[in-house]
């Protein structure tokens, strides 16, 4: 396997360091390259608006990324050879991780708010940007921000942004796209959990990098058909990708349709989560458009 996999850990952390731990082992044996948390705090993520009008956001508190797990967590991939990565959801975030951290990655969700673009680019860490829901145009004014930020190290990643997306969505040929567009290395997250697209991410459209979101189990706080058990990756990487079947449910196997068209575009799976991305003002979710529309 020639892509550099990601195991994004997000929130399946649920808050107990222990875990955490026990994902960062896991993430090793499988054979993943790096693990990567989410750091936010639901004050900071939506506008009181959205809060307002959605009080069931407020249950994401329980997600939050306990910040005095660093250290440990740092020491853990130490130990076992993982970088570490971490994608901050505000900019207080971003000082909090430097001093730990390998890489910094921006979601798809904060791609419009280039003041965090900036922030991290400022570091001088390797930057991953995720582009899904993002038309090209976005893509490339947020790569615009980073190198003019100082960003020297950058990577792209293609990605749907449903959960789960489903595998006729991929649009795989898009990171071609992105490839020929900006000249940088381009990856792909995975929130589709099949094989058939993870192998064809990586043998037909030579992903840099590879994301998958993973869970020990089936107990994380954001469980689903889009995370991977760390036994499951090490089967795939075992095994030849060529020859990886979908698995039920996980379909299709028509290579074409996995493929796509390669524009890079918002897929029908991603629409109505557009609106709710972080406002490019102030940062937080969802755009001010949005906002007026929510009542309480």
């Amino acid at each position: 396997m020639s892509a550099t996999l990601i195991a994004e850990i997000g929130s399946n952390h649920n808050g107990d360091l222990e875990r955490c731990l026990e994902l960062i082992r896991a993430s090793a044996v499988a054979r993943f390259a790096a693990v990567k948390f989410q750091v936010f705090r639901v004050d900071g993520l939506f506008a009181p608006e959205a809060l307002a009008a959605k009080p069931e956001l407020r249950a994401r508190q329980a997600w939050e990324f306990p910040i005095d797990f660093l250290s440990p967590i740092r020491e853990e991939c130490d130990a076992t050879g993982l970088d570490l990565g971490a994608t901050p959801f505000d900019l207080w975030a971003v000082s909090e991780l430097e001093p730990f951290v390998d890489f910094l990655k921006v979601a798809s969700y904060e791609l419009l708010w280039h003041r965090l673009i900036e922030e991290c680019a400022a570091t001088g860490k390797p930057l991953v940007l995720s582009t899904g829901m993002a038309t090209l145009d976005e893509v490339s004014a947020a790569v615009a921000v980073a190198k003019a930020a100082g960003s020297r190290d950058l990577t792209l990643l293609h990605c749907v942004s449903a959960y789960p997306a489903p595998p006729e969505d991929a649009n795989l040929a898009a990171m071609a796209t992105l490839r020929e567009a900006f000249d940088v290395p381009v990856g792909w997250s995975d929130h589709t959990g099949s094989p058939t697209v993870v192998a064809r991410a990586i043998d037909r459209w030579e992903a840099a990098q590879v994301e998958l979101h993973v869970d020990l189990d089936t107990d994380g706080y954001e469980a689903g058909p889009h995370c991977w058990r760390p036994t499951d990756v090490a089967e795939l990487v075992e095994r030849s990708l060529q020859d990886a079947p979908a698995g039920p449910g996980r379909g299709p196997d028509d290579i074409e349709t996995i493929d796509g068209d390669g524009e890079k575009r918002p897929l029908p799976s991603e629409l109505p989560d557009r609106p709710w991305r972080a406002d490019p003002e102030d940062g937080l979710r969802p755009l001010r458009a949005t906002r007026a529309t929510l009542t309480t």
